[in-house]
């Protein structure tokens, strides 16, 4: 199964512990930063979803399997697993040297940018990210 995209990621010693491990709270960050650059090669922007529609983290799992450090160099990889009208729900990985360390699932959920309440994808959006599930 191939993903929809992939992200590297340097890690620095800000992400990092006193130990030069990184810190669990940065994986999310890692995830983040992933997640907005696929998003930014469709061309959705975050200027570009304030617009119409915002992208929220609704629930995410996150398992921790080997630690990273200091200099370490990962990516950072993802699929769409399923759309509907109001949220999508997709995985990540993070690996180093082929070897995945952490696993997440997570759902996001679209919301108006103004009222900050659920809403609907605007429909190009949506048929987009339906075009790119991988099951």
């Amino acid at each position: 199964m191939m993903d929809n995209f992939a992200h590297s990621v340097r890690v620095y010693i800000e992400d990092t512990d006193v130990g030069g491990i990184v810190y669990y709270a940065n994986y999310l960050k890692f995830l983040e930063r992933a997640r907005t650059e696929y998003f930014r090669t469709l061309g959705y922007n975050k200027l570009a979803l304030l617009r119409g529609s915002q992208l929220v983290v609704k629930d995410v799992s996150l398992r921790y399997i080997k630690p990273a450090y200091l200099d370490d160099q990962l990516f950072v990889s993802g699929s769409i697993k399923k759309v509907s009208s109001f949220s999508l729900e997709m995985t990540q990985n993070i690996s180093r040297d082929e070897s995945v360390i952490a696993k997440a699932r997570l759902k996001l959920a679209c919301i108006d940018p103004l009222t900050k309440t659920l809403s609907k994808f605007p429909q190009a959006i949506f048929e987009e990210l339906k075009s790119r599930i991988h099951k």
